[in-house]
């Protein structure tokens, strides 16, 4: 299950884990216009983890879901 809301300056998404248990922290992304940043909390640490990357790690990230093993360059798409 995932929720999705827009704020005033980002999209906020949040995946919620409903598989079996051991069950998994939620976590959030938040989308910005030059970053994307990926929490989770950590029960061991009480923290929480984050991770920042760019729209183009995001881009690179989304591509490689469905590619075979490796090394991989995305190119701008040209319209014929």
């Amino acid at each position: 299950m995932f929720t999705i809301e827009h704020e005033f300056d980002a999209t906020v998404i949040t995946l919620i884990d409903q598989g079996a248990a051991p069950l998994c922290e939620d976590v959030k992304i938040q989308l910005f216009s030059e970053q994307v940043i990926i929490e989770q909390y950590n029960s061991q640490t009480d923290q929480m983890n984050k991770v920042i990357l760019s729209p183009e790690q995001i881009n690179d990230l989304a591509a490689s879901l469905n590619l075979p093993e490796g090394a991989y360059q995305l190119k701008p798409y040209k319209d014929p």
